[in-house]
Parts: structure tokens; C-alpha cells; sequence
């Protein structure tokens, strides 16, 4: 039975307890939270305020981190150091550059897993769509779009300011409500190439970070790609991503996979499990990826989402704000030097 403590009772972290209360190989046995308000959410569990207490006190095998995107990097380190696996959640770290360090920090402490909450990856309308890019039964991609439009009010900046800050948060949109798409568009497309990109603030929120983006990506095999994101709707929309073929195109919207039939309407191919009174855009696979995560730790398997997975996001979004910031088209390979 694996010893699971949770870091970090904000929102998210209610999916990541289901997570682990479904899942027969996990116990939980300890929480961690600044607030000590917090302390009756999990009942019967040992509770703290000081990670670092909990890391020296307790015999852990794996930690959920569920906190603040400035906290990820140094938190994680800690816990690998300490030889214990991480599930991590989104994003991967404040930049690239953090990103990089992290890298090689799974590379130095090889027995201890770490895996970056990129749940999307597991969707099943996703993973259809994904085989049907490899086998190329519908002749070449041509294009990817994905699409992001969301709503957010001043409150949500207001009621947690770190948010708002690029200091601690890293960004807006791109990084917070987007990072999912951006990591499926270089999943289907592959290698990128360049980007050109422009980020905005079109909401009067008094924040650092930008709340909307839009870019355009180049990937090294000719695909081309489209993004947008913006949390300036009216409310929150579906999640837009297409894949244009030669010979087809299909869309996952409203969790949703469809393609097009020969009159040109769309046929709808598989759905996505939901996951009861959770917002709509965690989806189910929260659960998928928690438990595929576990597996790989009590059998030494390496089946997950690595560090090393995750960075390609983080780079494309460094790349936006650098393009958006230098008005130009931005090479991939001259971002990677950088770093």
C-alpha cells in the first residue's frame, strides 16, 4: 500500500483526494496546508502546516503537489530529494528555464518519479484522435487549431493575488486556463519550428499577467498551427482543438469527437468520461493519470508523464511572450540556446 500525502487543499486538490480515496493501492495518511482553516478537510489524517515538517515526520512514497506555481519547482525538489515520488500538478514550472531545472533534476534522482499533471493527454476523445494522426489513414495533417475561451472575474485575481503576479504565477491564460491545449497541439504536431505570437490584457484588472493570446506555430513538418486564449468571455466555452487532414478533419468540442461524413455533417465518435460535481474542464482523466501513475511506481514502470514531456509547453509559452514582446516570428532552436 503505497503512503500518499496530499501538499496544497486549494481547488484542485479535491480531485486529487477522490483520486487517491478511489484507488486501492494508495493511502492516504498525511495533508499539508498553510491555512489552518483547512485542517477538517480531510479528516483522520495527519495534518501541517510546514511541508518540511511532514517530509521529516512522515514515511511517504508519494506526494501530490497542489499548490501555487512559484511553490512547484522548489517543493518537488525537496520531496525527490528525500527519495519520494511526486505527482505534480500543472505547470511544469514558472518558464522554461525552471523547467530545464527541473529536467535535470529527474535526471539526478532517477528512483524517485515525477509526474506533471497533464491529464488532457488521457482524455479518450484525445486519444483516438491521436492514433488516427499516427496512422495517416486520412493522408497529411495540414493544420491544428486549438482554442481556449474562458471567463474569469476580477474576484478570482483578487481573492488569490499570487495569480495575478508574474513573480508567482508565471504568466496568465497561456499558462493557467490554456497550458493543456498547447501541450495537445505539440503532441499531435510535433517538432516546432518557429511561433509568432502577441499576448494582451483586454480585461482593466489591475494584474501583471496577460489574459489573452494568440499565436500563430510553425511545426518542422509543414503543419500549421493556430492558437488562441483568452479568459475575456462572457462565459466559460468548450475547448476548441481540430485537426485538419488532407482527406478529413476532425474536432473535439464539448468533449466531443466528431469527423465529417460525405455530406459534410459531423458524425460523433467517441466521448469523454465525466467525473460527477467536478467543473466541467477537469474531465475525468484527473483519475486516469493518478492511477497509471501508481501502477508505474509499485511496478517500476515508466509509463507516465515525465518532466522532460511537459517542458515543450513551457517553451512555446516563453516563445509567445518573447514574440508578442519583439514583434517578430520566433525560432524554437534559438529559444532552446537561450535556456
Amino acid at each position: 500500500m503505497l503512503k500518499v500525502a496530499v501538499i496544497g487543499l486549494g481547488d484542485v486538490s479535491s480531485v486529487h483526494l477522490s483520486a487517491i480515496k478511489g484507488n486501492t493501492r494508495a493511502e492516504l495518511v498525511a495533508v499539508c496546508d498553510i491555512d489552518e482553516t483547512r485542517k477538517d478537510i480531510v479528516p483522520g489524517v495527519n495534518f501541517y502546516t510546514d511541508f518540511q515538517e511532514m517530509l521529516e515526520k512522515e514515511v511517504l512514497d508519494c506526494v501530490h503537489i497542489c499548490l501555487p506555481h512559484y511553490l512547484h519547482y522548489p517543493v518537488t525538489k525537496a520531496c525527490v530529494e528525500k527519495g519520494v515520488h511526486v505527482f505534480q500538478e500543472k505547470p511544469l514550472s514558472l518558464n522554461s528555464e525552471e523547467g530545464s531545472d527541473l529536467v535535470k533534476l529527474e535526471e539526478k534522482h532517477k528512483d524517485s518519479k515525477i509526474c506533471v499533471c497533464f491529464q488532457n493527454r488521457f482524455n479518450e476523445t484525445f486519444e483516438v484522435l491521436q492514433k488516427i494522426v499516427e496512422s495517416e489513414q486520412y493522408g497529411k495533417v495540414l493544420g491544428i487549431k486549438g482554442l481556449v475561451t474562458w471567463a474569469r472575474p476580477k474576484s478570482y485575481y483578487d481573492n488569490k493575488p499570487w495569480r495575478g503576479k508574474l513573480e508567482f504565477a508565471g504568466g496568465g491564460v497561456m499558462i493557467n486556463q490554456s497550458i493543456h491545449t498547447l501541450d495537445q497541439m505539440q503532441l499531435l504536431g510535433g517538432e516546432i519550428k518557429s511561433i509568432r505570437g502577441s499576448v494582451d490584457q483586454l480585461l482593466d484588472y489591475g494584474v501583471e499577467i496577460e489574459d489573452t493570446a494568440t499565436a500563430s506555430i510553425q511545426f518542422e513538418n509543414g503543419v500549421k498551427g493556430f492558437f488562441f486564449a483568452t479568459i475575456a468571455n462572457a462565459n466559460n466555452s468548450s475547448v476548441e482543438l481540430q485537426v485538419v487532414f488532407e482527406k478529413q478533419k476532425f474536432t473535439i468540442k464539448d468533449s466531443i469527437l466528431t469527423k465529417l461524413d460525405e455530406e459534410g455533417k459531423k458524425v460523433e465518435m467517441i466521448e469523454d468520461s465525466k467525473m460527477p460535481g467536478s467543473k466541467f474542464y477537469y474531465g475525468a482523466s484527473h483519475m486516469k493519470l493518478i492511477n497509471k501513475f501508481y501502477e508505474c511506481i509499485v511496478e517500476n514502470t515508466d509509463e507516465y508523464v515525465h518532466v522532460k514531456d511537459a517542458l515543450p509547453s513551457m517553451k512555446m509559452i516563453d516563445s509567445i511572450v518573447k514574440s508578442s514582446e519583439q514583434k517578430r516570428e520566433v525560432k524554437m532552436q534559438s529559444l532552446e540556446a537561450s535556456i
